[in-house]
């Protein structure tokens, strides 16, 4: 039971926090690393397929922003998303590498599934990303232990 408390929790914030929501699943990764708790290995699985699923949900938000952009509860400000549109038009698809960034990568997200970015090249490099950023995280807090 304490595993499923361990990665169910990590889990849900890792998804939460690639979501618009502010959440950071950094402090909670490194909080269980730092404290030996889980195995980094699956620690680093779990983390990054959470956040990479809560991406996907911002793809799916994109592909109705027209709708979504208008409702008060939508997160990401006109301003966000015209912006992050602007940088993914110039640089394309590669800006899905920095979707771990904070505010402006979930909006890069959203403007992905806008501009209607191929499902299986969305999620390659949101991953790969995201996989990067877990992977440093999780390097630094073994080392901080070690």
């Amino acid at each position: 039971m304490a595993a499923l408390a361990i990665y169910g929790g990590l889990f849900v914030s890792a998804f939460l926090a690639a979501t618009v929501l502010p959440v950071s699943s950094e402090v909670v990764l490194a909080g269980l690393v730092a404290a030996g708790r889980g195995d980094p290995a699956l620690l680093f699985t779990v983390a990054t397929i959470g956040n990479t699923l809560g991406s996907v949900m911002n793809w799916i938000m994109g592909r109705g922003i027209d709708t979504l952009q208008t409702k008060r509860w939508f997160p990401i400000t006109r301003e966000q998303y015209e912006h992050a549109s602007r940088t993914f038009r110039r640089f394309g698809a590669w800006t899905l590498l920095f979707a771990w960034l904070p505010v402006v990568g979930d909006a890069f997200t959203v403007a992905a599934g806008a501009a209607r970015v191929h499902f299986g090249l969305f999620v390659v490099l949101v991953a790969l990303g995201k996989a990067a950023r877990y992977a440093v995280i999780i390097a630094g807090g073994l080392w901080a232990i070690a």
